[in-house]
């Protein structure tokens, strides 16, 4: 007897999961740039973030977009992947999407912002093995109420943490964080 893959169920699931929540965040906010970007998956891979979106509508997690009074932009380092991102992750079952936003905020940069609302918000798609689905990529902006950094990453992924008024060319989504810059602050 062949086992039932139940991955397309899950994809459909998640897609389902990743629409509430897209709406939920679009109907609340406005004047927030909008992406879409696509990802090519291993079918392991592909079924861990059709998971995560099922369970939350989010494959990422929720992130902020730090700015200080000056329009520098917090970022963090990755460093496993030498890569700049934004402060973010994972949303506990407990908090809100902007709750899990700040807590992340805190553990990677040790800082808290003002939230002004919501500044990006993405669709990301997956394929993998013949399967789609997509997830929600909410990035939530503020303005820094310090702008003393401290990582205190539990995972330790984060390796540091800077202020950039220009973006590395090494910055994960640096297109559409230019985007958002632009539309913010106009430069």
């Amino acid at each position: 007897m062949t086992a039932v893959d139940n991955l397309w169920y899950l994809a459909s699931e998640a897609r389902q999961q990743a629409e509430q929540v897209y709406h939920g965040l679009a109907d609340d906010h406005e004047d927030f740039v909008e992406y879409e970007t696509l990802r090519s998956v291993s079918r392991d891979r592909f079924r861990t973030v059709a998971e995560r979106i099922e369970a939350q509508g989010l494959p990422y997690g929720a992130h902020t977009l730090a700015y200080n009074g000056s329009g520098e932009v917090l970022l963090v380092e990755q460093a496993s992947i030498d890569t700049w991102v934004l402060p973010g992750g994972e949303v506990e079952p407990d908090e809100t999407i902007r709750e899990g936003a700040r807590r992340e905020l805190g553990e990677e940069a040790g800082i808290d912002v003002d939230y002004d609302g919501l500044g990006v918000l993405g669709e990301v798609r997956f394929r993998g093995d013949g399967h789609e689905t997509w997830g929600v990529l909410p990035i939530f902006e503020g303005r820094a109420t310090s702008t003393d950094l401290v990582v205190r990453d539990p995972d330790d992924e984060i390796t540091d943490a800077r202020w950039f008024a220009e973006f590395p060319e090494n910055t994960r989504d640096r297109d559409v964080l230019s985007e958002w810059r632009e539309k913010r602050f106009g430069d």
